[in-house]
């Protein structure tokens, strides 16, 4: 049994991922209401915009507006102050699947994730990159080779990008260029190299742990959604496990650091995607409960 104890912060939704505490709220999408919502002082979830082809991951540019991945298209969408949902980039030409998760830099750079193969339609895993999305919505690939790059953050000092490799059973890291590209991969936390296994099952099979959401702490280390072993776990940079909020049954597929303190952490939990997409029942919630550790510095 976990030493934390669990709130349940909103539920009665099917799949959330994204969350972020951004201008003392929590923010999140749903995969399939296909929504982003925020909660506001009442602890009630409202929706703020829908997005048709899937939301994920979330960001907000210097100015405030915010950007919403599009899944299903490979968009990176903006949301205008009027309340227009307009097309930031269309990034489509660099992901082999879905679009997925995103940080945006304080600067308005933001760095994109894609599945890199057909997860839904059972495909054999393939290694991908991260596209880097410009404030004015030019993009390039900056990064090659990952296993479904998934959450991300970005160090206090804006020079070093750590995401997740969901199938690869790591987190990595790479060192933020001044022109926004970005230096070679290297890791932040390996529990055994996988390789080139195309096997999903197989990948699973052999890894200790599958990183879903990323937030990132004061101390450098990071809390990851162990979505393998139902659980959050906070990771020092080399791998060491520092602390675990144990979730069973729940499974948690993102995570988030904030509240007044920036030492609540905020979890999305929900069945597997595939049980979320087949049964289409209200199963997905936000857990949170307070940490030791762990102000994030998050605007």
């Amino acid at each position: 049994m976990s030493k934390y104890e669990l709130d349940v912060v909103v539920d009665g939704f099917h799949y959330l991922e994204g969350p972020r505490w951004y201008k003392n709220a929590l923010w999140f999408v749903d995969f399939y209401t296909k929504g982003v919502y925020r909660v506001n002082d009442e602890g009630v979830a409202e929706k703020i915009v829908h997005v048709e082809q899937q939301p994920s991951g979330l960001g907000w540019l210097p100015d405030g507006r915010m950007l919403i991945v599009s899944m299903k298209d490979s968009k990176v969408l903006r949301l205008e102050d009027n309340g227009e949902l307009v097309v930031h980039a269309d990034i489509w030409k660099h992901c082999e699947g879905h679009a997925n998760d995103m940080v945006v830099a304080p600067n308005g750079n933001a760095y994109v994730g894609n599945f890199g193969f057909d997860l839904m339609g059972g495909a054999d895993h393939k290694h991908t990159g991260l596209v880097l999305v410009r404030p004015d919505g030019t993009s390039q690939v900056v990064a090659e080779g990952l296993a479904f790059p998934n959450g991300m953050v970005i160090s206090a000092d804006e020079k070093t990008l750590i995401v997740n490799e969901l199938f690869g059973n790591k987190v990595s890291q790479f060192d933020i260029k001044e022109n926004g590209t970005l230096g070679e991969k290297r890791d932040f936390a390996n529990f055994g190299e996988l390789e080139d296994e195309p096997n999903l099952g197989v990948r699973i099979e052999n890894a200790s742990i599958l990183p879903d959401g990323l937030a990132l702490d004061s101390e450098g280390a990071v809390w990851i959604a162990d979505t393998l072993n139902q659980r959050a776990v906070r990771i020092k940079e080399g791998g060491e496990i520092l602390e675990t909020v144990d979730t069973a049954p729940d499974g948690i597929f993102a995570v988030a650091l904030g509240g007044q303190d920036g030492k609540t952490l905020f979890m999305c939990a929900a069945p597997d995607w595939d049980e979320a997409l087949r049964t289409a029942e209200t199963k997905g919630r936000m857990l949170s409960t307070p940490v030791k550790v762990g102000h994030a510095g998050t605007p």
